[in-house]
C-alpha cells in the first residue's frame, strides 16, 4: 500500500514538473513595431525601443525572440490572435488600443508633427494640376458638348434668326457656343437668344440638361483649381485646422492616420513611414503626418532633403510597450521600467539616439 503511495505522488510531482518546465523556458514572442529611431530593422536589432527592451530582458533573465512587423496595425492583429506576446517600439497608448490590448507604464512623450516640403512651390508645382486627365478631359468634354449645341442652334436659327446666328459658318456657330456657354453659367447675357421653336427646344433641353449635370461637369475643373490653391498655402501651415482638404500621407494605423482624418484632410495611406515621405518628395502630396521624433531622426540623417517640420502640433501622446490582456508579466515589466526611469538608465538611452548628431552606431 506504501509503495502504491510513493507511485503515486512520484507520478504527480513529475506531471507538474513536466507541465511547468515548458512554460518557464518558452521564449517571449516580441513583435517590432514602429520607425527610426525608436525601431531599426538592420543585421541587428537596436533604437530607443530596442535598447530598453534588452536592458529590461537583461535585468529580468527573460528570453525571448525578436519577430519584425509590417506595421502596427498587423502586430495589433497578430496580438489580439495569440501569435505575439508583446510589441515594442513607438506605440502610443489610446482608447482605442487598450480595448484590445493591454500596455506598459509610458517610456517616452513625443508629439505628432506635420512633415512638409521646405521649397517654395515652383511654377511647375502650382500649374501641373492643369495637365492632368481629370482637368483636360472635363474641359474636353465641355468644350464637345458647347460645340454640339452651338451647332444645332445654328442649324434651326440660322434662316430666321440671321442677326443673332448669322449664315457664316464659324460666326454662327461661335455664337451658339457663347449662348450654351452663359447658359451653362447662369448668367444668361440676353444677347444671343433663339426664337425659333426647334431653337427654343434645344435651348430648353441644354438648360435642364445643365442644371442637373453641372456639378459633374465641372468637377475635374475645381478640383484642378483646389490643387492649385493648396500648393500655394502648404509653406505657411501653422495649425492643425490648416491641413483640412490637404493632401496628406500617413501611415496606416498610426495615430497620424487618426488626427489626419479628425481635421478632414484627403489621406493618401501607405505602409511605412519611408513610403510616406517619398510621396511627399514626388510632390504627390502636401505633407507628412506623423510622430515628430521619427520626423526629426529622419530629417537629421537626410540634411540634403528639402524638408522641414512645420509648426503644426497635434497632440502630445505617451509611448507604451503592447502586451496581451492575459499576460502574466505586465507588473514586473511597469515596476523594472519605472526603476529605470528613476535611475535615468531610459534617459540615458534616449539621449543616444535622439541628440547626438552620429546615432546610427
Amino acid at each position: 500500500m506504501l509503495k502504491r503511495l510513493n507511485i503515486l505522488i512520484f507520478i504527480t510531482i513529475a506531471s507538474v514538473v513536466n507541465t511547468f518546465l515548458p512554460a518557464q523556458a518558452e521564449k517571449l514572442r516580441v513583435g517590432l513595431a514602429g520607425s527610426p529611431p525608436f525601431v531599426i530593422k538592420d543585421d541587428v536589432f537596436k533604437g530607443i525601443s530596442v535598447e530598453i527592451w534588452q536592458e529590461l530582458a537583461l535585468s529580468d533573465k527573460l528570453e525571448y525572440e525578436f519577430i519584425p512587423q509590417n506595421n502596427l496595425a498587423s502586430s495589433i492583429e497578430s496580438m489580439t490572435k495569440g501569435e505575439l506576446d508583446i510589441v515594442i517600439g513607438p506605440i502610443s497608448i489610446t482608447s482605442e488600443r487598450l480595448e484590445k490590448v493591454a500596455f506598459t507604464q509610458p517610456y517616452f512623450f513625443g508629439k505628432v508633427g506635420l512633415l512638409v516640403t521646405s521649397e517654395r512651390p515652383t511654377v511647375w508645382s502650382r500649374i501641373r494640376p492643369f495637365f492632368g486627365l481629370a482637368f483636360i478631359s472635363s474641359v474636353c468634354l465641355l468644350i464637345v458638348l458647347l460645340f454640339v449645341v452651338g451647332n444645332l442652334l445654328w442649324l434651326v436659327e440660322k434662316e430666321r434668326n440671321k442677326e443673332q446666328f448669322p449664315q457664316d459658318y464659324w460666326h454662327g456657330v461661335g455664337n451658339g457656343m457663347w449662348f450654351a456657354l452663359v447658359t451653362l453659367t447662369t448668367v444668361g447675357y440676353g444677347d444671343r437668344t433663339p426664337i425659333t421653336k426647334s431653337g427654343r427646344i434645344i435651348a430648353g433641353v441644354w438648360m435642364i440638361f445643365t442644371t442637373m449635370t453641372i456639378s459633374s461637369l465641372t468637377a475635374g475643373i475645381a478640383t484642378t483649381f483646389t490643387l492649385f490653391l493648396s500648393n500655394q498655402g502648404v509653406a505657411e501651415l501653422s495649425y492643425p485646422e490648416d491641413i483640412k482638404d490637404l493632401r496628406i500621407s500617413v501611415v496606416k494605423g498610426s495615430t497620424g492616420e487618426k488626427w489626419a482624418k479628425q481635421y478632414q484632410a484627403r489621406i493618401n495611406q501607405t505602409q511605412t513611414l519611408v513610403d510616406a515621405i517619398n510621396l511627399l518628395k514626388l510632390d504627390e502630396v502636401d505633407g507628412v503626418v506623423f510622430d515628430a521624433p521619427a520626423l526629426k531622426y529622419y530629417l537629421r540623417n537626410n540634411p540634403k532633403d528639402s524638408l522641414k517640420l512645420s509648426p503644426v502640433d497635434f497632440a502630445t501622446e505617451a509611448y507604451g510597450f503592447m502586451v496581451s490582456t492575459d499576460n502574466s508579466f505586465l507588473k514586473k515589466i511597469d515596476i523594472k521600467l519605472l526603476e529605470m526611469q528613476e535611475n535615468g538608465k531610459i534617459g540615458e538611452i534616449q539621449s543616444k539616439w535622439l541628440s547626438s548628431p552620429q546615432n546610427n552606431q
